[in-house]
């Protein structure tokens, strides 16, 4: 592709969110940046809510891994099936019925001003790494295949700082006025191209081997990447019951749990409409991951027939294997200019879409959670939300800044993998405030949910000696959860 090529693809498209987001802010007030005035049609929602499930790291790193684990990841989606029916039925009424923005307020009703806080902590804290790595992934992406081969054309060294900053420029420009009410509009953009890119990339490597559709069911079936139940060692990761226990629990904390997934949620007409989102979102979401998993074993038929090889990465000064750019290197090297404009607009589209929402809802939770924005207008100044969505703004691209120059991906999703040990916490003080009827002393509850995931770190460590070689899966998080209501119930009680 030509520098003219990329550059008018980028441009022409984020003039379309910008398009988006001033129709969206015309008439704006303090509630579109939080809830949306909660005029948010049920399907818009649903279908925007795939993109941001999905994200950068699942277009491009999800292909990657059929090589290691075929078509077990599968496991783990079914199992968010009975996540998100616990969402529908059990969260979802709780949300509405309390009339909530931030989820986390529900803490603070239930057992005090510091379980809310400790709650939105997490949270923050969970979102920021995740959405930094998110980011990350893009970049280097965007920088390695886009950017570096942009100014060596014009003659210049594009550094990736300017990258990511433009990125995260561009998101705060079409965010900052009416938030929410936005990305609710831009998701369903950014998800159709993510999407379309999705089904073309699949075409066009069909294409390369003159296959119909019908052959690439067969042959994707006949590989050795389509195995997707695996019963046959109990103490790996990869056993079926652990992925989909795994998978349930995870839909519930990192979904359910989540500020920034549940927002949009709450943006709905009506609790019956923002169920009716969760169920179609849900079992959309099964047949999108399949596609996904079925590019991966493309992919690798492919470079299998062509010889290509897998892309590799410079660690620590020696090559590393870098399946997570197997998708774009094969698309933007080797099927021609359609495949590199079409894996660029589902990238940017897959990148955005997750990214938007995570600004704003960090934005949400910092203003309402810790500052109480809406309650306390005249203690603050008059811009004090945009100043906070700037401030995360650049929070985000420092903590990017920070993985590019540490350049160790398995440093980076050992932090990733923590980040996501800090859920346990809020899966126990939801539950505990759903089922138990009983108040435990607020000021003590930091101290459990600190203390949770440390010891679920330790035990993650040492499952191996002390558990006769069982390996933790995702399914650590419900005992992450698990140790966190047991602490909570053995607390004094008001």
């Amino acid at each position: 592709m030509s520098p003219y090529s990329v550059l008018t693809i980028i441009a022409a498209y984020f003039v379309l969110l910008i398009l988006i987001s001033y129709f969206t802010s015309r008439n704006s007030d303090r509630d579109s940046f939080y809830t949306g005035n909660k005029q948010s049609p049920w399907y818009l929602v649903a279908f925007g809510m795939i993109g941001a499930s999905l994200s950068g790291v699942t277009f491009i790193s999800i292909p990657g891994t059929v090589a290691k684990s075929s078509f077990g990841y599968m496991q783990m989606v079914l199992g968010y099936l009975v996540g998100y029916l616990v969402i529908a039925l059990i969260l979802m009424p709780l949300y509405y019925k309390l009339n909530l923005t931030s989820i986390y307020s529900f803490l603070e009703k239930r057992i005090g001003r510091k379980s809310q806080l400790t709650g939105a902590t997490f949270f923050l804290l969970s979102r920021v790494i995740g959405a930094s790595l998110r980011m990350f992934l893009v970049v280097l992406v965007l920088q390695r295949f886009v950017v570096e081969p942009l100014g060596q054309s014009f003659g210049y060294t594009i550094h990736y700082s300017i990258t990511v900053f433009v990125s995260l420029a561009l998101i705060w420009a079409y965010t900052f006025r009416s938030g929410i009410k936005t990305i609710v509009w831009s998701d369903t953009l950014q998800t159709f191209f993510m999407l379309l890119s999705l089904v073309l990339s699949l075409i066009l490597i069909a294409n390369s081997f003159e296959w119909s559709i019908g052959d690439v069911i067969t042959k994707v079936n006949e590989s050795d990447y389509s195995k997707i139940l695996f019963f046959d060692d109990i103490l790996g990761k990869s056993h079926f019951l652990k992925q989909f226990v795994g998978g349930a629990v995870m839909a519930i904390a990192m979904t359910g749990l989540d500020q920034d997934m549940m927002q949009k949620n709450l943006t709905c007409k009506s609790l019956g409409d923002a169920q009716k989102n969760i169920y179609w979102f849900s079992i959309v979401l099964v047949f999108i991951n399949l596609l996904f998993l079925s590019l991966g074993a493309m992919l690798y038929l492919y470079i299998d027939a062509n010889g290509t090889g897998i892309p590799t990465r410079l660690v620590d000064g020696s090559l590393k294997p870098a399946t997570d750019l197997l998708f774009p290197t094969i698309a933007m090297n080797h099927l021609g200019t359609a495949s590199g404009a079409i894996f660029l607009i589902g990238l940017i589209a897959a990148a955005y879409s997750s990214a938007d929402s995570a600004l704003t809802s960090l934005t949400t939770s910092f203003s309402l959670d810790f500052l109480r924005l809406e309650k306390n207008k005249d203690k603050y100044p008059k811009h004090m939300r945009t100043y906070i969505h700037l401030g995360f703004s650049v929070l985000l691209f420092l903590t990017i800044i920070i993985f590019y120059e540490k350049n160790d991906m398995s440093a980076i999703f050992k932090l990733f993998k923590m980040a996501g040990f800090t859920y346990g916490p809020l899966l126990g003080l939801f539950f505990y405030g759903i089922i138990s009827k009983k108040t435990p002393v607020d000021k003590l509850v930091p101290i459990v949910c600190v203390l949770a995931p440390v010891l679920c770190y330790i035990l993650d460590l040492n499952s191996m000696a002390w558990l006769g070689g069982y390996s933790f899966g995702f399914e650590l998080l419900l005992v992450n959860g698990l140790l966190t209501y047991v602490g909570l119930m053995i607390l004094p009680k008001k």
